[in-house]
């Protein structure tokens, strides 16, 4: 409970706008990334995502806890957290940008809009541009998304041991529920 409250703070001091006009919480987003090379296949999945967006001046934001990724393999887990992103040190990545496009919260209906903001990992802040969509159905707003995501745009150091085990990019999905209040 205190890391989301932490987290929801956090969100409040990287969109401040967003404190101050109305806006959509969820708490249960996903996020995942995944690496496919000849050598080995890399999933790890996190559905404890905080995502604030505002509709009215299109800002977006979400936190994520490292910790909370979680992998097929104990070992990639542990490797994940102690020695790629340092999850004690750097415990979570931060997402605020904003994205063009109308949306009518009112009109059930898929709208192809882009995503720009700054992604914040591992105490490095690289630009994300990405294409999403957000369909408005039966009262909820649902974000999705895809990008890739470099390791040492973050300061990430792979070793030269199992450098050919990880894509040079992963891909990172993005899905983020909301419910449309009134």
């Amino acid at each position: 409970m205190n890391r989301l409250i932490l987290a929801i703070i956090g969100l409040t001091f990287i969109c401040p706008n967003i404190a101050h006009s109305q806006r959509l919480n969820a708490r249960n987003g996903f996020i995942g990334f995944y690496s496919k090379t000849a050598l080995e296949d890399i999933k790890a999945e996190n559905n404890q995502v905080f995502a604030v967006i505002e509709p009215s001046t299109k800002k977006i934001a979400f936190s994520v806890l490292l910790k909370g990724f979680v992998f097929a393999k104990e070992l990639m887990q542990e490797h994940f957290n102690e020695n790629y992103v340092e999850s004690d040190k750097y415990p979570k990545a931060t997402f605020s940008g904003s994205y063009t496009g109308d949306v009518d919260l009112n009109k059930d209906g898929a709208y192809k809009v882009v995503v720009k903001g700054d992604l914040n990992l591992h105490n490095a802040t690289h630009a994300v541009e990405t294409p999403a969509t957000l369909t408005v159905k039966n009262g909820h707003l649902v974000g999705v998304a895809e990008f890739k995501a470099r390791p040492e745009d973050y300061n990430i150091s792979i070793p030269s041991l199992v450098r050919d085990k990880i894509d040079k990019e992963m891909a990172v999905k993005v899905n983020i529920d909301w419910t449309i209040t009134k």
